[in-house]
């Protein structure tokens, strides 16, 4: 039996430079990922002044078998991209006002986060093995669904009113209504 679902850690690289205002100390971004990587708490990568490349975490990638068409539309763009999401942290305590929420490679799942205020949805490209790593995941388990364009129902389509509101609510004088049907006995 064919595994429906499929995971891979994920580090997640965040650079943190001066902000531009005096209102945002910091500024915060993804700047990379490390599939298969092991467990990080905000390991200092890289240092160029006062631009700092930490190993955030690491977090699960998990791959659906019901969104592969999200994941062919992710590895199809140029470049491919897989989706980091960061989260403003309640304790500043740590030092670090950001932490990573999720990653995914679904572009629907990613633009959800986007109304989420408080999140931080970076795009970040996909290094070639995590490509491959979908395409095989995809090739395995999509099944093409045809279009199917939805018509209405001609016997219910006429079926609705036959006048205009409802007739239990008394209404002013000047609303149209038709004529009453007579009933044939």
């Amino acid at each position: 039996m064919r595994e429906s679902a499929a995971s891979l850690p994920m580090g997640v690289v965040v650079r943190r430079t001066p902000g531009v205002t005096r209102w945002a100390r910091w500024c915060w971004t993804a700047a990379g990922v490390l599939p298969g990587a092991g467990p990080a708490d905000w390991r200092e990568l890289r240092r160029d002044g006062d631009a700092v490349e930490y190993h955030a975490s690491t977090v699960t990638l998990h791959l659906w078998r019901t969104d592969t068409e999200a994941y062919l539309t992710a590895i199809s763009t140029k470049p491919p991209c897989v989706y980091v999401i960061l989260r403003d942290r309640v304790d500043t305590g740590s030092g670090h006002d950001v932490e990573v929420a999720a990653v995914t490679a679904s572009p629907f799942e990613a633009q959800d986060h986007c109304d989420i205020e408080g999140d931080i949805v970076e795009r970040i490209p996909m290094p070639e093995g995590l490509v491959a790593f979908i395409r095989d995941f995809c090739a395995e388990h999509h099944v093409e669904r045809p279009f199917v364009k939805r018509r209405r129902d001609p016997a219910t389509a006429d079926a609705g009113q036959d006048g205009v509101g409802d007739a239990r609510i008394r209404q002013t004088t000047d609303v149209y209504r038709p004529p009453r049907r007579r009933r044939l006995h």
